[in-house]
């Protein structure tokens, strides 16, 4: 009996396999398909992970992958069989009777016929499996679903191909090899998909029933989540209202703004879920909780609260929330407000309410940033003007805001790719106008910021290019003794002279400057000093007073320079006498290290950037650099 336990007992590998279909089981979209797959062992595959046939899937139970990496694989192949992918008329190259290309929606020059049944598929099967898995990729790196298998940064080389045949034509284009497909979830560079004897063709009135499932199971999908929406825990429906009108018109007919519309909840201020909420005149948007606030009570239309959603949808989706970065937080509301506003006027979405609304024509073309350092100019007057939530508060609610890393899609990474899949959906069906502005910041949202010691090296770069090294054969080359007749220069340093690759660093010494933050910025100071051959850096330290430390080395800035001061903070002074320090090239740049509480404004001449902490802001606008370190 022993020895049968043994033999029954099921292998890590094995019960990873059954972790991964339970993730599928229990998925909203995937759990609701019937293409279970079969599983089998090595013989079967060989060290494939999994195949894909018109009939059906198998997984290799001997494959040592994660649960997280099961469910991707699996959801890879349903959904070779979900989009229709061994489908004749979805193929590259399927002619019908009258000679029309269906998959790429033209008439082809000669008109193609065959036998009784009028098909022909003339395509690369192979490439076209790769095209399919490059889809299939986008659409689960989309939606954040398992631990993908694949190189999902290789993806951006095919970022402007929508459907299967666009990439398939985009990859006989550039003569791509399919055995080089990484894409698939077969392993070793195997085809995922078995290539049938023949494409399927389905008899009039009939279709494939895996595609036909999955529209019903997204359909089903959708509908819960709206429910979900709606603020039904349970995904039961609440009274449909006005905003829960609006926001399931976004899913069903606005695909730009439909995917961020499906994971907020509408949350009415007058129910018992909204009572902690009493501060809401129109709406509010809590990118915290995902939620938004509507006041019935303002007495909207359908068409008013379409336009409310909408501009709350966008503040969720550009990261409003995120960018603002140490602003006034009203003011930086009401900034955001205005840009939105303007693209919402021009993109006829819903009618502009006739209260609460920021909206100034002059504002056109101009960003949230721009028009934030236009407000803060007149900062009595501007902070009367009033947003959706009311006057003096904004309706963007992020208390509490941090990225939560440790989740599997964080709320900020699902509004990215809700508003970039949105977009791209938006586009290639030729949905609607979208202004420039706010197509250029939706794709910014998909390019990671530049991080802030990299932009100090920019900077750097531009005033200290790098020196060539000069020959001389005054000093032989260490090679030299390897061949006796033949002379070898040695490359020596170029020769600096003295103060003619320098630049001044001006250090805020105050109490409110957290010494580890000090640190930090001298540290980065004193290493791009020496990647760039900069011998000496003049130092001024700066709080009530200026303190002239001269020239030192970097190395000397980095740890053996005693830091004067600690008073309050005055950056005028210390200017003043690097500018007007005889000594002191006229064209050598400076550096500012601050945490920004400093005076109204400063007055410098030559050219110079601030280094100050992230979350901090200076108060006036900078003529220079200002780059945010952490």
């Amino acid at each position: 009996m022993a020895k049968k336990k043994a033999e029954d007992k099921i292998s890590k590998n094995e019960q990873q396999l059954l972790d991964g279909l339970e993730l599928i089981r229990r998925h909203t979209l995937f759990g609701k398909l019937r293409n279970t797959p079969r599983i089998v062992g090595k013989a079967a595959l060989g060290k494939s992970a999994a195949r894909v046939s018109p009939y059906g899937i198998s997984v290799n139970k001997d494959v040592d992958l994660s649960p997280f990496e099961w469910a991707y694989v699996i959801a890879h192949c349903m959904l070779h069989l979900a989009f229709g992918h061994f489908d004749a008329e979805r193929m590259p190259g399927f002619f019908g009777e009258d000679g029309f290309d269906n998959s790429r929606g033209r008439r082809d020059k000669q008109d193609k016929q065959t036998d009784e049944k009028k098909w022909i598929v003339s395509c690369d099967f192979s490439l076209w499996n790769m095209a399919c898995d490059i889809y299939i990729c986008k659409f689960l790196e989309d939606i954040k679903f398992g631990a993908p298998v694949v190189d999902v940064s290789l993806l951006e080389r095919f970022g402007g191909a929508a459907g299967e045949v666009r990439i398939y034509d985009k990859l006989v284009r550039e003569g791509v090899n399919a055995s080089g497909n990484r894409f698939g979830v077969s392993g070793d560079g195997f085809c995922d998909m078995i290539e049938p004897d023949k494409p399927l063709v389905y008899p009039t009135g009939t279709g494939n029933r895996y595609v036909s499932e999955f529209a019903y199971a997204l359909a089903d999908s959708v509908r819960s989540v709206i429910n979900t929406a709606g603020g039904a825990a349970d995904g039961s429906a609440k009274p449909l209202t006005l905003p829960r009108q609006a926001a399931q018109w976004f899913v069903n007919h606005y695909p730009l703004l439909g995917g961020i519309a499906a994971g907020f909840k509408v949350i009415d201020t007058r129910e018992p879920d909204g009572l902690r909420i009493n501060d809401v005149e129109i709406a509010a948007v809590n990118v915290v909780d995902g939620e938004i606030y509507v006041n019935r009570a303002a007495g909207l239309n359908l068409e008013e609260w379409k336009f409310v959603l909408a501009h709350e949808y966008l503040h969720a989706g550009l990261q409003h929330h995120a960018r603002r970065e140490g602003r006034d937080h009203y003011l930086w509301n009401v900034a955001c407000d205005f840009v939105i506003n303007g693209w919402l006027h021009e993109m006829h979405i819903g009618v502009m309410p006739s209260h609460g609304l920021l909206y100034d024509e002059t504002l056109k073309g101009q960003s949230a940033e721009e028009i934030y350092d236009t407000l803060i100019k007149n900062l009595r007057q501007n902070s009367k003007l009033g947003t959706f939530r009311g006057y003096g508060k904004g309706d963007i609610i992020d208390e509490g805001y941090t990225a939560r890393l440790d989740e599997p899609t964080t709320l900020d990474e699902f509004c990215k790719n809700a508003l970039r899949s949105g977009l791209e959906y938006h586009t290639s069906t030729d949905r609607g106008f979208i202004p420039a502005g706010l197509i250029e910041e939706i794709k910014a949202l998909s390019v990671p910021p530049i991080p802030w010691d990299v932009q100090l090296a920019e900077w750097f770069d531009v005033y200290f290019a790098p020196l060539e090294k000069r020959r001389t054969y005054a000093r032989p080359s260490r090679r030299q003794s390897s061949t006796p007749d033949i002379p070898r220069p040695s490359l020596l340093p170029a020769d600096i002279p003295e103060h003619s690759r320098t630049y001044g660093v001006i250090i805020d010494t105050s109490g409110s400057m957290p010494p580890k933050l000090l640190g930090m910025a001298l540290g980065a100071a004193a290493s791009y000093s020496v990647a760039k051959d900069v011998p000496l850096v003049r130092v001024v330290f700066c709080d009530a007073d200026a303190y002239d430390i001269g020239y030192v080395t970097p190395e000397d800035i980095a740890g053996r320079v005693e830091v004067k001061g600690r008073g309050g903070t005055v950056i005028q002074p210390a200017v003043d006498l690097l500018e007007g320090a005889e000594d002191f090239p006229k064209n050598a740049p400076i550096l500012i290290i601050t945490d920004g509480y400093i005076e109204d404004d400063l007055m410098i001449r030559r050219d110079h950037a601030f280094l100050i902490p992230k979350g901090q802001r200076l108060p006036f606008r900078a003529k220079g650099k200002v780059f945010y370190f952490e």
